[in-house]
């Protein structure tokens, strides 16, 4: 963990900034601009890129990853500008659960896979980059996005620990937030019955 030295009202103003950014749902946004109709009505229902690419739209489900991406990493740099460590992991933390749990939408957001490596990619980038080839790597042995989410994610706290161990203690909490968003995607892995990536 980094050394603490906001204070507790900057933590708190960080915190919402960074829920506020992570809760812009650009996976609905996106789709809605190019006309393909409300995500949370096709596939899984999901507002993440993953539930996009269902749509048929490659483009519009490149643009919500980056999007979702963006918006994890913004948080991050925003508050490294401006505030201490403590504050920029709070940002970070926050951001991933506004993506998960958006106020806007009833607390219903997405799974947090993408939000999750472009913060990890703004806090520490060879931990984010391992993270990444990590998902690539999944995905390529698997064909299931939430396989390779869930491996990607059980595997940060390890890149940390040797890559940038400030960070170990959020990795560990988002990955278990990660796992918590999946508990469907497990039960129907386990079962077999989980889609694979770009299956309508």
């Amino acid at each position: 963990m980094p050394e603490l030295l906001a204070s507790p009202t900057t933590l708190i103003i960080w915190a919402a900034l960074g829920y506020l950014l992570g809760s812009i749902p650009f996976g609905i946004l996106v789709s809605r601009m190019l006309g393909l109709g409300d995500l949370r009505q096709i596939g899984s229902g999901n507002i993440g890129a993953t539930n996009v690419l269902r749509t048929g739209s490659k483009a519009a489900a490149a643009a919500t990853l980056i999007l979702d991406g963006g918006k994890g990493a913004a948080a991050v740099f925003f508050a490294r500008a401006f505030a201490s460590e403590d504050a920029v992991q709070i940002a970070g933390l926050a951001a991933f659960v506004g993506h998960c749990f958006p106020v806007w939408l009833g607390f219903k957001g997405g799974k947090g896979v993408a939000t999750f490596l472009g913060l990890l990619l703004a806090l520490a980038w060879p931990v984010g980059v391992a993270a990444c080839a990590t998902w690539l790597a999944g995905a390529a042995l698997t064909r299931i996005s939430s396989a390779a989410a869930l491996l990607a994610a059980a595997l940060s706290a390890a890149w940390a620990l040797f890559l940038a161990p400030t960070i170990c203690v959020l990795c560990v909490a988002l990955a278990v937030l990660v796992f918590y968003r999946h508990h469907a995607n497990i039960g129907r892995l386990l079962q077999g019955g989980e889609p694979k990536i770009g299956k309508k």
